[in-house]
């Protein structure tokens, strides 16, 4: 299943080649490979995150037991976007982009590795599903970063989607993330396969935590920013501008 969604996304890479590209990409060769990766992503985003509303709201019995509760429509979307992730991490190695995305590898080695534990002990699948809750978020964060890439020349369809992003940002990144932290300090043994998700979550805490104060002087105090006047965000795939 994991190699089948590799091969899906490589599918959609090879359609994202196809796809016609804004006259800011095109110009930019540099910009390319990103807007490509990007239209990936986002494919990934709308799937993943629909299907974790759609898992979670089909079964909410599941909430009740995070470390043990078990649906088939949770076990598959672990491994769909664990192929994601697998995919993704060999599109950024095999186009020589590590070092502009190394922030990526690092979550995508994080993720991998748990959720192929989970597969493999079909434990804490629902905790991957509540996670995975955050590409509901991602959805409007790859739109963002899309908008700014292409130059669309309409401001309020990029201040539209930048308060649209912002509380999306709480309700589906944040918010989850919080209370997935205070599930596993409290009531998960600190052994084994529990204490190595642990440690993932809460190096993910401090990912997300970083990303979202990025964001935050971005779009809302762009005078907090230090050093971003004039750089070159061709081979950046992070949220850095």
């Amino acid at each position: 299943l994991v190699g089948g969604s590799v091969a899906i996304f490589g599918a959609l890479r090879r359609l994202a080649l196809a796809l016609p590209q804004p006259a800011a990409v095109r110009s930019r060769p540099g910009r390319v490979w990103r807007w490509r990766n990007l239209l990936v992503s986002f494919a990934h985003s709308v799937l993943a995150g629909l299907w974790a509303l759609f898992s979670l709201w089909h079964s909410p019995e599941l909430l009740s037991d995070i470390q043990d509760g078990y649906s088939v429509s949770g076990h598959l979307l672990v491994c769909f976007s664990s192929g994601y992730f697998i995919h993704d991490t060999l599109d950024i190695i095999f186009n020589h982009q590590s070092r502009s995305s190394w922030e990526y590898l690092v979550h995508h080695a994080m993720a991998i590795s748990a959720f192929i534990s989970l597969i493999i002990t079909g434990r804490f699948l629902v905790a991957a599903v509540l996670l995975l809750l955050v590409e509901v978020s991602n959805i409007f964060l790859t739109v963002r970063m899309l908008l700014k890439m292409s130059n669309v020349p309409s401001p309020a369809l990029y201040e539209a989607n930048k308060y649209i992003n912002l509380v999306m940002y709480f309700a589906f990144r944040l918010a989850p993330q919080a209370y997935l932290t205070w599930y596993f300090l409290c009531y998960v043994e600190v052994q084994g396969q529990g204490a190595f998700l642990t440690a993932n979550l809460l190096l993910l805490d401090a990912m997300i935590l970083m990303y979202f104060s990025r964001l935050l002087r971005s779009d809302f105090f762009p005078s907090l920013r230090k050093g971003s006047a004039g750089r070159d965000v061709d081979g950046e795939k992070f949220l850095i501008d």
